[in-house]
C-alpha cells in the first residue's frame, strides 16, 4: 500500500468540519483533542484546526505538518471509514513519534466509542421493527 496523502484524504470544506463537529465524538489526549464521524468512503480522512494561540505561524506550520506525516504513516493501521478532525492546543511542538502515539491512541478510542454508537441506534431501530437499510 502506497504511504502517499492525496487530497482525498483530507477534510476541506466548512461542511465537511461542521458535519465531524456535529457528530459530538470526541476525545482528548494531552495537546490534541479530535472528534470522529463514520464515513461510508473505506479509508480515514483527516482535518485539523491550529489556532493562532498555539504561536507563531512557523510554529502552528510546524505542528501541522508533524500531525499530516504522523496521519499519513498511520492511515493505513487506523479503522476505515471514518473522518477525523484534530484540534490542536497551545503546547511546544513535539516528536513526530510522539504524535503519532497520541494520535493512534486518540483515533483507536473514537472508532471504538463511533462503533457503540451506531451499534446502539441499530438495536433501537430493531427493537422497533425498523430498517435501517444496512447502516
Amino acid at each position: 500500500m502506497p504511504y502517499t496523502l492525496p487530497k482525498s484524504r483530507h477534510l476541506r470544506s466548512p461542511a465537511e468540519f461542521a458535519a465531524v463537529y456535529d457528530a459530538k465524538v470526541r476525545e482528548s489526549r494531552g495537546p490534541l483533542m479530535a472528534y470522529a464521524k463514520p464515513n461510508t468512503l473505506g479509508y480515514p480522512r483527516l482535518g485539523m484546526s491550529v489556532s493562532r494561540k498555539v504561536g507563531t505561524a512557523v510554529r502552528r506550520n510546524r505542528i501541522r505538518r508533524l500531525l499530516r506525516e504522523a496521519f499519513r504513516l498511520l492511515q493505513h493501521d487506523l479503522p476505515a471509514g471514518d473522518d477525523f478532525v484534530v484540534v490542536v492546543r497551545p503546547h511546544e511542538p513535539a516528536m513526530l513519534a510522539d504524535y503519532q502515539r497520541l494520535m493512534s491512541g486518540l483515533f483507536v478510542k473514537l472508532h471504538q466509542v463511533c462503533e457503540g454508537r451506531s451499534q446502539g441506534r441499530r438495536q433501537k431501530a430493531e427493537g422497533r421493527g425498523e430498517d435501517l437499510g444496512g447502516a
